[in-house]
């Protein structure tokens, strides 16, 4: 086997089968949703079945973890979790500072437990 190619051949997996196939979904929605509006029936109905599904798996990753998390007490992801929505809140709904926000609070509860 080729050396460069034994080396990326990983990568390539998961260009090939984990982003092509999801990524024609994508451009496949945005060509046929440019004629809808934005509060009509059918895109409520999708906004509200991807929030449930984020929310689930939000769920599932702090009450189920699987992992490096199940190292993490429970306090501490909850704490994480509630720290993020704050910096969300706090930041002009930012969801980029809610994250940095979670992941700064989830590190440092970590550390703080000598994890």
């Amino acid at each position: 086997m080729n050396p460069v190619l034994a080396e990326f051949w990983p990568y390539l997996v998961l260009i090939f089968v984990g982003f092509l196939p999801n990524e024609v979904w994508r451009l496949l929605g945005l060509g046929l949703s440019h004629r809808l509006r934005e509060g009509a029936d059918a895109l409520v109905w999708v906004r509200a079945i991807a929030t449930a599904i984020l929310a689930a798996v939000i769920g599932k990753l702090i009450f189920f973890p699987v992992g490096a998390l199940t190292g993490i007490p429970l306090a501490v992801r909850v704490g994480a979790v509630l720290v993020a929505i704050a910096g969300y809140l706090l930041v002009r709904r930012s969801v980029f500072a809610g994250v940095v926000a979670g992941e700064v609070a989830l590190i440092a509860g970590a550390m703080l437990f000598n994890l």
